[in-house]
């Protein structure tokens, strides 16, 4: 699983050290991702010694890998490596001393106070350099406003915290920077991450790449559906949809331009792709393990409800990609340019294995650190079943040592998130912002539902997904619910745009990516991944006024919903693309629009009217283009 941070952080502040001070870093990373395997193997440290242990081994390479700006990043400063070693200090300062922390009656030590205060600036700054200056500036925010908010007027205020005490929440208490957040990245985010890079290793991305490629490339606009199947492949497992893009859109983008795509519409379909991977299941992102705590539910239960809507936003794509294909005539590439199926699945099927155990074990209704912990070690006995495969202890090393590095700034974020949610805690404000937001929507769901819609899209501008989730999830769920929303339905709306925003102008941060991969203008790859992903802004009202697209009611009722859904993204797809057996008119394509989100909302009636209006509109569209065929065009 890749990271989300990468999406804000500037690369050109990276360090690559070498040297004592560089091995050493490594070896902490490497020391802290085995002291994952083993607590996730053979059980959790208590509360806090887990979170500030995985905290530790998380921030403290952060000052020697990421350069507090872009000039500084050729060599360690100083104050880079007096950062590190004050962290560590702090780390180990409250994993020691917290049984007596939570015992305590007098007053808060002198050395808590000091270490607090530097472990609080140390997260800010870290997440400022790893994930994100928007998430950090909101964090200092919140930080502020616990002490200063006395001052302020009217509902804003609140009755004032003292540093001491706001130090000591932060610090030494399960609260603040050692919530929830961090406490998922501890428990279970790290251990997700560390699998995706031992298959990583083991050749297991290249080998799903090759998989779809020799079964769909020879499909007319097989390219853009490898694209489509590689990615949604590799995004569940990753979790990133910018690493999605930086890994597989290297392979697919440049074969759906050799295919016939433009430039442009072949980044947008990769960016589409590479951001549904993290609302795909099993394995999803890492805010689907937050929801769970948050529901108070299994994970296995938040993957469930999210099969339906994940399968209906690539169903859409895979529509318009074909629909594009037929338009354009494009052909898919000959046999003899394709991997051959049966040696690419004679060189890697047992690659297969481990996946299949982990969705077995979560099925088993195994715990989510235990299935992952097992299916990491399946992984490393198959692996050598072939010598290209082979687990190697350097290969060991290296996956992690990278593991490491991409949970960096997804810990970071959580650590980030912490603040703010300890914050509204802490002053009351998330009760008060919730009162407000039912108040000013005097009742109304659907204009609180588009309120919610705009904030998560605005903060998504910025901050990786995780973290606008989280904040997200804490302010807005709750006015939802309170307005009779169902829980369940509340958190996928807002996880749901939280992740759609990095497709979302004129800050699509994921289509940008794609777009210097595909060499073209990222605001016109940008607004094409927009309109080609417009269902994805549909799904979450739909599944906020139809639980049963999340999987909520009576089984032979959910499969009916979800094959008519099916129907009407089929029909949506052929509005948003103009074209099914000729060029539509505008007449027909607003009608094949209508028609498929009548069969999206799951209504008996709507459906119904839904399903032979669209059989109506495809009847009379291929009398009028009978006859008519495009030219194929070989890639």
């Amino acid at each position: 699983m890749k990271n989300e941070g990468e999406s804000a952080a500037p690369a050109s502040s990276r360090r690559n050290l070498t040297g004592l001070v560089g091995r050493a870093v490594v070896w902490l990373m490497i020391i802290g991702s085995l002291f994952h395997l083993y607590t996730g193997g053979f059980g959790l440290l208590s509360t806090m010694s887990q979170r500030s242990l995985h905290l530790m081994f998380m921030m403290v390479p952060v000052f020697f890998l990421w350069a507090a700006s872009p000039k500084q990043a050729k060599k360690l400063a100083w104050y880079d490596v007096a950062l590190g070693v004050l962290i560590l200090i702090s780390s180990l300062y409250i994993f020691f001393t917290w049984p007596k922390q939570t015992m305590r009656v007098a007053d808060v030590s002198t050395w808590t106070l000091i270490f607090g205060a530097i472990m609080l600036v140390g997260v800010i700054e870290a997440t400022r350099r790893t994930a994100s200056s928007a998430l950090a500036l909101i964090a200092a925010l919140f930080l502020l406003y616990t002490y200063f908010g006395k001052y302020l007027p009217g509902g804003l205020a609140h009755r004032g915290y003292s540093l001491t005490r706001i130090i000591d929440f932060f610090y030494a208490t399960s609260e603040g920077i050692y919530g929830m957040p961090i406490g998922v990245s501890a428990s279970l985010i790290v251990l997700f991450v560390l699998f995706g890079g031992v298959l990583s290793v083991t050749g297991g991305g290249q080998f799903f790449i090759d998989t779809t490629f020799s079964l769909a490339g020879r499909w007319r606009g097989g390219t853009a559906k490898t694209a489509v199947v590689g990615s949604s492949l590799m995004g569940m497992i990753s979790g990133s949809p910018i690493a999605n893009v930086a890994t597989v859109g290297t392979f697919t983008i440049p074969l759906m331009k050799r295919g016939g795509f433009s430039a442009n519409v072949a980044a947008a379909i990769e960016a589409l792709s590479s951001s549904g991977g993290i609302l795909m299941p099993p394995v999803m992102g890492a805010a689907a393990f937050i929801m769970a705590e948050y529901l108070g539910r299994s994970y296995n239960e938040v993957c469930v409800s999210a099969i339906i809507p994940a399968v209906l936003y690539y169903a859409c794509i895979f529509v318009i990609v074909d629909l594009k294909a037929v338009k354009n005539g494009l052909r898919g590439f000959p046999k003899e340019q394709l991997p051959d199926i049966k040696q690419v699945m004679k060189d890697g099927w047992h690659l297969i294995i481990p996946i299949i155990a982990l969705i077995g074990f979560l099925m088993l209704a195994w715990s989510p650190n235990k299935a992952v912990f097992w299916s990491i070690a399946i992984l490393i006995v198959i692996s050598f079943f072939r010598r290209h495969t082979r687990m190697t202890l350097g290969k060991f090393f290296k996956a992690m040592e990278d593991g490491a590095r991409e949970t960096i700034p997804i810990a970071v974020a959580c650590a980030g998130a912490g603040i703010i949610v300890g914050s509204l805690g802490m002053t009351g404000l998330g009760v008060k912002f919730s009162s407000s937001l039912i108040a000013l929507c005097q009742g109304s769901q659907i204009l609180a539902l588009f309120l919610t819609m705009i904030a998560s899209l605005i903060l998504g501008m910025g901050m990786p997904a995780t973290a606008v989730y989280i904040l997200s999830a804490a302010l807005l769920a709750p006015p939802l619910i309170n307005l009779g929303i169902t829980p369940v339905s509340a958190h996928f709306f807002i996880f749901y745009f939280s992740v759609i925003s990095c497709i979302t102008p004129p800050v699509a941060l994921t289509a940008y990516a794609a777009a210097g991969l595909a060499k073209t203008d990222p605001g016109k790859a940008g607004w094409t991944a927009f309109y080609y992903g417009i269902l994805a802004y549909i799904i979450p009202y739909m599944f906020v006024y139809t639980p049963v697209l999340l999987w909520q009611g009576d089984l032979s009722w959910i499969i009916f919903s979800f094959f008519i859904a099916l129907i009407g993204v089929f029909a949506l797809g052929i509005a948003l693309e103009g074209y099914l057996f000729g060029r539509c008119s505008a007449v027909e394509r607003a009608a094949f629009a209508v028609a498929g989100l009548m069969c999206v909302y799951a209504e008996i009636i709507s459906d119904v009217i839904g399903v032979v209006a669209i059989a109506l509109l495809v009847y009379f569209h291929w009398r009028r283009h009978a006859g008519t065929k495009a030219v194929a065009v070989q890639p």
